[in-house]
């Protein structure tokens, strides 16, 4: 019968650059692939164009731009995923008797 008087974790703690790389890693992969696809289809020149005119942008730089956004935003999801499968156990006091 399991005893559920005494809390346990799930597994033992991570090391915080397991858990940043974790993170970062497939976000990483996940940008370059979405920069490669979204570039292939749109010149970075006629997007500046069509949003901000006004700045002086070159190509490399909206490259670049466009990157670290698809990072920003894939990165995000990872962690969102990591905080919503975080083990309970780690979180929920132990058990009073019911």
């Amino acid at each position: 019968m399991t005893d559920f008087t005494t809390p346990g974790f799930d597994h033992p703690p991570r090391p915080m650059a397991q858990r940043v790389g974790a993170v970062l890693w497939p976000s990483f992969f996940a940008a370059s692939v979405a920069t490669m696809v979204f570039f292939a289809f749109v010149d970075p020149l006629e997007l500046r164009d069509l949003t901000f005119p006004h700045l002086a942008i070159s190509r490399s730089s909206g490259y670049t731009i466009g990157f670290f956004t698809f990072w920003l935003a894939t990165a995000s999801s990872s962690l969102f995923t990591w905080i919503l499968l975080r083990p309970s156990s780690r979180f929920n006091g132990p058990r009073t008797g019911r």
